[in-house]
């Protein structure tokens, strides 16, 4: 659960594209012809005699923009130039994890004051439209991750249930601070951070809806305010496949849409069909003996198997192995009792992950009795909420 913040910022990977723009200096006389657009300024104590280095992050790399020293008090000037609004980085010294994101606009003028040790946590910043919300944000970030890490130390004395409940308590103080602010600013330039907020993590199935209205109004803020600057494109991109991909589940989910066939032979060479199996709601769980996620759900898929199979429900398991007996030995020795286990042994040169459009294993997917899909990716207690849900009415 806990993520490091400047790991949270820069996992943003389809808004950082934009810094492949930015171009390094060259040479000398390719420094002398830029103008300088951004002035940063800071006092970070006990920082004193340190690097201090502006640079945006690439498909390619680190791209350095500017950088200076700070004297023996930890105060620094740095003066540079920047193509374009867009997400970059400072970093004090060679330590790159005294690192925070910046979203430098042309003509920002920044001051950062922090004391070496909360650097990375709760820095100060002021100066420019987006330099307070970043001060509230990181503040609130950093005491988000002191409860998680006492969350986590309490780890024993709470179950599975309790940690995700506590941990979705926790994280939604600091996601209703960042829809907040992107739905009170739309335009601000820090939004590109609190963005993630807005998207959805783990896929869709406890995602709300009502986020995709939030990045659109900020997607449509930055158009009008940085038309011109690929951070723009980059989000997007990130709105328009964020949509893309709601549609594609709420179609997976609805029970309108069939279950591809699948024809399979079971471990003693007998062909098995999917759709022999309409009438039962059936989960399709694709897992493998070699997959070790997969082995640890199995005793969770094997008790649920045994609460609804008297009431209408069954499993049809499809391995991605490529060695029989260690199939069948798994399917043995985890307590697999279920009759339908298929597999054409090709591990992922079977067709069926590009046929139902997944790429790692454990991947569930539940339908219903006329065969029609009405959850994807439903495990642990999310298959266990959603079973309950069907055989409860």
């Amino acid at each position: 659960m806990i993520t490091k913040l400047a790991g949270l910022f820069f996992s943003l990977g389809v808004l950082i594209s934009c810094s492949e723009e930015v171009k390094p200096l060259e040479d000398e006389n390719r420094s002398e012809e830029l103008i300088t657009n951004i002035e940063i300024s800071g006092a970070i104590k006990n920082n004193g005699n340190n690097g201090v280095f502006l640079e945006a992050r690439s498909p390619n790399g680190i791209i350095s923009i500017a950088e200076t020293t700070s004297d023996a008090s930890g105060n620094f000037l740095l003066n540079g130039n920047i193509p374009a609004f867009g997400l970059y980085q400072l970093r004090l010294g060679d330590n790159t994890q005294n690192t925070i994101p910046l979203t430098l606009v042309p003509n920002d003028k920044l001051n950062i004051e922090a004391n070496i040790e909360n650097y990375t946590s709760s820095p100060i910043l002021s100066g420019t439209s987006w330099s307070r919300v970043m001060t509230d944000y990181m503040k609130l970030y950093s005491d988000f991750q002191i409860a998680q890490a006492a969350l986590m130390a309490d780890k024993g004395n709470k179950t599975n249930e309790e940690l995700t409940q506590n941990y979705q308590q926790l994280k939604a103080l600091v996601d209703s601070f960042a829809i907040a602010q992107m739905l009170a600013d739309p335009g601000n330039p820090f939004n590109v951070v609190l963005i993630s907020a807005a998207s959805p993590e783990m896929g869709f199935n406890d995602w709300n809806p009502d986020n995709l209205d939030v990045l659109n109004t900020v997607c449509n803020a930055y158009m009008k305010s940085f038309p011109n600057s690929p951070m723009t494109n980059s989000l997007s991109e990130h709105v328009f496949q964020i949509e893309t991909n709601y549609k594609q589940h709420i179609a997976n989910t609805s029970g309108t849409f069939a279950a591809p066939e699948i024809k399979l032979n079971n471990p003693d060479g007998v062909e098995l069909s999917l759709s022999g199996l309409k009438g039962k709601y059936v989960l399709i769980d694709f897992w493998a003996s070699w997959c070790g996620p997969c082995r640890r759900e199995n005793p969770n898929v094997v008790r649920l198997y045994n609460t609804y199979k008297n009431k209408g429900f069954t499993i049809f398991s499809v391995s991605l192995d490529d060695n029989a007996e260690a199939w069948k030995e798994a399917i043995k020795k985890d307590g697999l009792t279920w009759p339908n286990h298929v597999s054409d042994l090709l591990k992922w040169n079977s067709p069926l992950p590009q046929l139902y459009g997944f790429s790692g294993i454990p991947h569930t997917v539940l339908l219903n009795k006329e065969g029609n899909i009405i959850g994807v990716g439903l495990r642990g207690e999310k298959l266990e909420q959603k079973l309950k849900e069907i055989f409860s009415k």
